[in-house]
């Protein structure tokens, strides 16, 4: 059948229709909540994973434990061989890689040290020299490089996620606090190009620390693929009480991962770490309070406790107190 010119331009409109109705459902997939297929899901409702370097520099010997050890199948980076993930080189990027394929673990997410840095022009924060930098020292002025940086991480890991921070605490934040929120806006809209999400965590030596202030947030900053890395150890730290109470001011569909690890407090109101289950954090009345609200992410141990002696031993400790945290909340992981 001959094509007339009328015929070729409908057939031309149609292939854009659905080439614009399939962008937009990609995207749509990419910041929204879904459920996981079958594969993804297994037996767990979780990614259940481990930082890598909360265990070891030695990125293999991560792996081996992660894979075969915790019989695992997802793994956040952080930083490796003593470099911070976004100051390897393109060798090790590669030799990364390549372990990742060998031991069959997907990336849960870029764990950069994205915006953890003083905010210019405020007076310099107590917090900016006294933090662990996970082997990052990040200049001020070079975040918006950063941010391309894990960007292109993101993609060499096939990772949909960047974590990410809101500056060293202020000790009154409230004149800056417009103007970091704009910045945080700008990097979603950065990543959103890319089809990425951009989790900030909540981290009591930033100025986002606890559940109020992480709902706050997640209003003045809307965008779909601006999610919250939740994060009830370190609001714990800070003295809130993350569950019930922070969690139940979060938006649900707004947490895009979730860091575990437990706390507990000492009479001068400071804090050590404790291995999960240990600590004053409600682990069982919050991993079922995520379970119910539709939570389909990475649970990512970051155990900071090093009570047991060593990273490894330590980890190994707290993963134990992980899964039998689990199973008081009637979870199978």
């Amino acid at each position: 059948m001959p094509y007339t010119r009328r015929k070729l331009l409908a057939g031309f409109g149609l292939a854009s229709l659905h080439m614009w109705v399939m962008s937009g459902l990609r995207k749509a997939e990419a910041f929204s909540p879904r459920e996981p297929s079958a594969a993804e899901k297994g037996a767990c409702p979780f990614r259940l994973a481990v930082i890598n370097d909360e265990i070891t520099q030695d990125f293999e010997r991560a792996c081996q434990i992660v894979a075969r050890d915790f019989g695992l199948h997802w793994i956040e980076l952080r930083s490796m061989w003593n470099k911070n993930i976004t100051d390897l080189s393109a060798k090790q990027i590669e030799d990364a890689r390549k372990l990742l394929s060998e031991y069959k673990l997907q990336v849960t997410d870029i764990a950069s040290p994205l915006f953890k840095t003083d905010w210019p022009g405020a007076p310099r924060s107590s917090q900016s020299e006294t933090r662990d930098q996970f082997h990052a020292n990040v200049d001020p002025a070079a975040q918006d490089k950063l941010l391309e940086h894990c960007i292109s991480l993101a993609h060499t890991f096939q990772t949909d996620r960047i974590r990410c921070f809101d500056f060293w605490r202020l000790d009154d934040p409230k004149a800056y606090r417009q103007a970091i929120n704009a910045k945080l806006q700008r990097a979603a809209e950065r990543c959103a190009k890319d089809d990425l999400i951009l989790l900030l965590e909540n981290e009591m030596s930033c100025n986002t620390a606890t559940g109020e202030e992480s709902a706050a947030v997640l209003q003045a900053v809307p965008n779909r693929n601006f999610m919250l890395n939740w994060d009830p150890g370190n609001a714990a730290a800070i003295g809130d009480t993350p569950y019930p109470a922070g969690y139940q001011l979060l938006p649900k569909d707004r947490i895009g991962h979730c860091h575990c690890k437990d706390v507990v407090r000492k009479s001068d109101h400071k804090y050590d770490w404790a291995p999960v289950g240990g600590g004053v954090v409600d682990w069982v009345g919050q991993l079922q309070a995520l379970q119910r609200d539709g939570f389909r992410y990475a649970l990512s141990l970051e155990t900071h406790w090093r009570g047991a002696g060593t990273p490894e031993a330590s980890t190994r400790t707290s993963m134990d107190g992980l899964r039998k945290t689990l199973t008081k909340a009637g979870i199978s992981c």
